[in-house]
């Protein structure tokens, strides 16, 4: 794609209701026999969270090539929502056919690998390395077939950097932010200085690009135990983005309307963008124009985010269940998601197709996000070490950091507070 800018159909799923869409064709049940090849009438679930790219058109592919099947298309509102009803019903009923998990609560599904239905042996090796590895457990069977991955760039507002003086090319700003957090926050303080108004999102939204660095911030890799509360590192970024925080945020948590309504309404000049982040972005806030990204991010690379779709292993459908998601995350579908979403691929025959690399974006004044992206993937040398614990504790230290932004308490306050919530866990 040399010319075409992505293209998003929706506002950002992320703020969605959950929703259940019946695609096309007839219902009908099946056993766990069943591949979806042959003439048996199947209804397929799929349930995900946020934006995966999955568009109506898309699913309409797969069900023209298998007219037996008919897809239903679930999604949730947050992966908060989707996480507390997977771990509800797993093992159980009610579960999709195929439900999408992220990477923040894998280390929790791996607990129950056993409920999953492997992937089968001969596609494990068309994902990156480390992507298979996560997902791998103790006897090797791989648990969940790799969707996206999150490279960081950074996100800016072009004309609120002009308003300020300061240069406005991507190349320039790239340069300008070249450096470790201390760089980002010290140009963060000459624009707040320049214009009165706030240069990040929030204190959330910048902590999780930072902790995201960390090769185990919140439990042992090789004991498992919690060392949260007592990692140096982790209390010097919680201290760092706060200050920072006092007054270069626009203190709007992630995902709130007032966050939304910031994405458009000019209340932060720049955020941390992980590939699916544009499609967030764009879709909010279609009609302004100014945005941009940058080749680069503090402290070197960053990955936020990425998912899986696993197979419970007790459902229905299973054998047309794996099928459908081979397909979902075969390399012309995970090109077909980025387009759509900016979901950036994890499928190596993906990364090399130069519909990725030669893509660009209108909406980010034709930025060349696809070697952009790619330059932000090779640039990652840490995959944190996320263990059983890590959901829990990461929400809970975002929950932290709301509370000082809200002027709920103070730092050291809202530290102990989330000290005595880590003690209570595991």
């Amino acid at each position: 794609m040399k010319s075409r800018a992505m293209r998003r159909t929706a506002v950002a799923a992320a703020a969605a209701s959950a929703t259940a869409l019946v695609l096309a064709g007839c219902a009908g049940g099946s056993d766990s026999s069943s591949s979806g090849s042959g003439d048996e009438e199947i209804e397929l679930t799929i349930a995900t969270f946020n934006d995966f790219g999955y568009t109506d058109a898309l699913l309409q592919e797969y069900m023209d090539e298998n007219p037996n099947i008919t897809i239903v298309h679930n999604r949730a509102a947050t992966s908060n929502d989707a996480r507390a009803n997977y771990f509800q019903k797993l093992g159980k009923t009610g579960l999709a056919d195929i439900e999408a998990i992220e990477v923040d609560w894998l280390p929790e599904v791996m607990e129950y690998s056993d409920l999953l239905a492997p992937v089968p042996a001969d596609l494990t090796d068309r994902w990156l390395d480390w992507k298979v590895e996560a997902a791998t457990d103790a006897d090797g069977n791989l648990i969940g077939y790799g969707t996206d991955i999150g490279p960081e760039g950074v996100c800016y507002r072009s004309d609120l950097f002009a308003e300020a003086g300061l240069p406005t090319d991507r190349d320039e700003v790239a340069a300008l932010l070249e450096g470790d957090w201390s760089t980002y926050f010290d140009l963060g303080a000459q624009y707040v200085e320049a214009t009165g108004n706030a240069f990040f999102d929030s204190a959330g939204g910048t902590y999780q690009g930072m902790v995201n660095q960390l090769p185990a911030a919140y439990e042992d890799p090789e004991t498992g135990e919690i060392i949260a509360t007592e990692n140096p590192e982790v209390s010097e970024i919680y201290n760092q983005v706060l200050d920072a925080s006092a007054d270069q945020s626009a203190h709007l948590g992630q995902w709130s309307d007032d966050w939304f309504a910031g994405l458009s309404n000019g209340a932060f000049a720049t955020m941390l963008c992980p590939g699916w982040m544009l499609g967030v972005i764009e879709g909010n806030a279609p009609d302004t124009t100014g945005w941009d990204i940058a080749d680069v991010f503090p402290n070197g690379g960053g990955n936020w985010g990425g998912s899986y779709l696993t197979v419970p292993g007790n459902g229905e459908n299973v054998e047309a269940a794996q099928a459908l998601a081979d397909w979902l995350t075969a390399p012309e579908q995970q090109v077909k998601a980025f387009e759509e979403a900016g979901t950036f691929p994890s499928q190596n025959e993906a990364l090399t197709d130069p519909t990725l690399l030669e893509a660009s974006n209108a909406y980010f004044n034709d930025a060349p996000v696809g070697t952009i992206l790619s330059d932000r993937a090779t640039a990652v040398t840490v995959s944190p070490f996320k263990g059983e614990y890590y959901f829990q504790i990461n929400d809970a230290m975002q929950q932290a950091l709301t509370r000082v932004e809200d002027g709920t308490q103070d730092a050291q306050t809202s530290w102990d507070q989330w000290v005595s919530e880590v003690d209570l866990i595991g």
